[in-house]
């Protein structure tokens, strides 16, 4: 079954992680291919921070996925012998409820009255999911970038629930310099005039804050590397006019700004604020009072951990830290260490160089 957007309205009140509750919440995912009749052939697929579930293509739904060279009919999770489940994290604003959702108690948009956001949320948002459609056995749960830690969540409060586990450019916790920037870029959006408090209005959204704070996402999702090689001091093209000081003398400039406004115009101020928060917040040690007991309730019996050399926002060591952890189990564990030059965007980018681990790792 090729599905696209489907929804799951939950009955009653889902207990949010930090305290506070969501009634009757609503969670969005996609599916791809058919669930087997032992019903043991599913894999789950958590998202990063801005993608929405759908992660490939389908017949229904023709656009391409945020995955499309990894999730399909004969890709590395081969959707004719899985059946692909992709989950839009809770707190998102692409189908799940978020800040950007009707309040039922209300009426209106919960914008900041959303209690605090957590990953275990969205871990337990597909937790939901997973048993709606009657499952009861993971073939593998797969996570890349704050899906790696929403995986982890999920890994260690379902535990036993996936056979394996994939988990690529993540970490059990975020270290300062990452918290930093997305602190600046949160405060970028809340310093916009046009933010108030929350309440903005949809006709006259925080644009500029929003702006600012994809292009510090969009340089630090790369590498300096890839920047000197791909644009160097290229100037842009167009001739800029004289008098004209504020357009982009580089082609850097031009393409930060071209993505930025691309993504101003997708996603909600207030539930980016929301998801970026929930990233920092995340750790391990939360579950059993240190990053090695936390890990240690995690019961996957294979797992793949792949890093990336020029990842600035979940550097290498990280990952190594992450594999060796989670290795004390006596688990079968592979670590891959991986050149690329796209930083931390790479499983998005440089997909010829994930292929094969990933498709190693089902085969």
């Amino acid at each position: 079954m090729n599905a696209a957007r489907q929804h799951i309205t939950l009955e009653g009140a889902f207990p949010m992680h930090r305290g506070g509750h969501l009634q009757g919440p609503t969670i969005a995912y996609e599916t791809w291919g058919i669930l087997n009749e032992a019903r043991d052939n599913a894999v789950l697929v958590f998202t990063g921070l801005s993608p929405s579930a759908h992660a490939a293509s389908s017949p229904k739904d023709l656009s391409p996925g945020w995955w499309e060279q990894i999730v399909g009919v004969g890709r590395p999770i081969d959707t004719q012998r899985y059946f692909v489940i992709c989950v839009n994290s809770i707190g998102s604003c692409f189908g799940s409820s978020g800040p950007a959702s009707v309040n039922p108690a209300t009426g209106e948009s919960y914008r900041l009255s959303f209690p605090v956001l957590m990953l275990q949320d969205v871990a337990r948002g597909a937790w939901e999911v997973i048993r709606s459609l009657k499952i009861e056995k993971l073939h593998t749960t797969v996570g890349p970038s704050m899906g790696g830690m929403s995986a982890l969540a999920f890994e260690i409060l379902f535990p036993g629930i996936s056979k394996g586990l994939i988990i690529i450019s993540s970490a059990s916790r975020a270290l300062p310099f990452a918290i930093a920037l997305r602190s600046l870029q949160r405060e970028m959006i809340r310093r916009d005039p046009n933010w108030l408090e929350g309440n903005y209005k949809m006709d006259s959204l925080p644009l500029t804050g929003m702006r600012l704070a994809r292009k510090i996402g969009m340089i630090t999702y790369r590498s300096a590397e890839e920047w000197q090689k791909r644009f160097g001091r290229e100037k842009v093209s167009a001739e800029k006019e004289v008098m004209d000081s504020n357009s982009p003398d580089f082609e850097i400039e031009a393409y930060l700004e071209h993505h930025a406004k691309k993504f101003t115009g997708q996603f909600d101020p207030n539930c980016y604020l929301y998801l970026s928060r929930a990233s920092d917040l995340f750790d391990v040690a939360e579950h059993g009072g240190s990053v090695e007991a936390g890990l240690a309730k995690i019961q996957a019996e294979h797992v793949l951990v792949i890093g990336v050399e020029t990842d600035m926002l979940f550097p290498l060591h990280q990952q190594r830290e992450l594999a060796n952890q989670l290795k004390m189990s006596g688990r079968e564990l592979e670590f891959l260490e991986l050149p690329s030059i796209q930083g931390h965007d790479s499983f998005l980018l440089d997909v010829d160089r994930f292929s094969s681990p990933i498709e190693g790792f089902f085969k």
